[in-house]
């Protein structure tokens, strides 16, 4: 955008390696761009970068060619692009199977996982597995994705460590393990979520999906 808002509007950019298929959760390192903020504020976020411990040189080295990838006629060029390609679709197949994984389970509605590496499905806990849960004094979602962990040794985040609406609950997974592992771990999940609706589901009138 061209002046005003260009001169104007203060902006914070920012962009990291561990977020993208670069890094896949595993190599830390980014960077952020500020724009039209008052030189004070940047000498105090600059002061406030300066305490923290030395970037690791593999993230450094990973951002580098993040916002400096090969180009063409550059001798890796043709090998860069066929790797990224190949782990771009990798990813989308993972996503359309942990999707299409969830949506199978009873109670459980997820939407296809687009431009980012995390599936939020909605779990659709029945009355009684709530009522447990608060008898164990945690939050409904805590207590499914802790049997979830101990039944199958998948680790999920609770929702409600997100915020999410009132009687709503979610849990955060990623689509990063292994293709060839993904129809395993979601027949591992799917078996454990129907057995988990099998024993909360009760006859006082609560509907399945």
């Amino acid at each position: 955008m061209g002046p005003p808002i260009s001169k104007e509007v203060q902006l914070v950019s920012f962009h990291t390696v561990s977020k993208g298929y670069w890094g896949e959760c595993g190599q830390r390192g980014g960077y952020f761009e500020m724009t039209n903020l008052p030189p004070q504020t940047v000498d105090e976020i600059y002061k406030v970068a300066s305490i923290s411990l030395s970037p690791n040189v593999p993230g450094q080295i990973f951002m580098g060619l993040m916002v400096n990838p090969p180009k063409p006629g550059d001798m890796s060029y043709l090998k860069f692009v066929t790797e990224s390609k190949g782990i771009l679709e990798s990813l989308r197949r993972r996503a359309q199977i942990m999707t299409d994984g969830f949506n199978s389970c009873r109670n459980v509605v997820c939407n296809f996982t687009e431009g980012a590496m995390y599936s939020f499905p909605q779990i659709r806990l029945p009355p009684k597995a709530i009522e447990d849960a608060k008898k164990a004094g945690k939050v409904p979602d805590v207590f499914y994705c802790l049997k979830l962990l101990e039944a199958t040794g998948i680790s999920t985040v609770p929702g409600s460590g997100f915020g999410q609406k009132e009687g709503v609950f979610h849990l955060r997974t990623t689509i990063l393990p292994a293709e060839e592992d993904m129809p395993a771990i979601m027949a591992s999940f799917k078996k454990f979520n129907d057995e988990f609706m099998e024993q909360y589901e009760d006859y006082r009138g609560y509907s399945r999906m």
